[in-house]
């Protein structure tokens, strides 16, 4: 298994309330809670950048497990920006139980034209907030 990737200085977190219904019988958390987890974090942290979600989907998310999560442990998403496309954003997710790294999620979102059911480029002012999240 590779290592974990290095968590760059300017992370945006989110702080994750685990559900009873998140686990399996053995007392882990699911695998598909990893992604909800993402999904979590990664809506937050584009509502708090760029006001909104609204005009976004998700286009692909994968998912490296590291280690197990168990029920009662405190979880934590971290967030930042990899790359920034023309109408696409790639986004790293670092799920965290108790300070060490369970999981990671890459998701590709597209900035999206609901209406002409087309991806749209992205507005001078989205795209600075987007890179703003870049690592240095």
């Amino acid at each position: 298994m590779k290592a974990a990737t290095p968590t760059p200085a300017r992370t945006h977190h989110t702080a994750i309330q685990l559900r009873f219904a998140d686990t399996d019988a053995l007392g882990h958390i699911n695998n598909g809670s990893f992604v909800v987890y993402a999904e979590t974090a990664r809506l937050t942290f584009f509502n708090e950048i760029l006001d909104s979600s609204r005009s976004l989907i998700l286009a692909h998310i994968a998912v490296d497990f590291r280690q197990q999560i168990r029920f009662g442990a405190q979880v934590e998403v971290l967030s930042w920006v990899e790359k920034v496309g023309t109408s696409s954003v790639i986004v790293m997710h670092q799920i965290l139980a108790n300070g060490e790294v369970a999981g990671e999620a890459r998701a590709v979102v597209v900035y999206f034209d609901f209406e002409a059911q087309l991806s749209r480029p992205w507005t001078v002012p989205a795209r600075a907030a987007l890179e703003s999240w870049k690592p240095l």
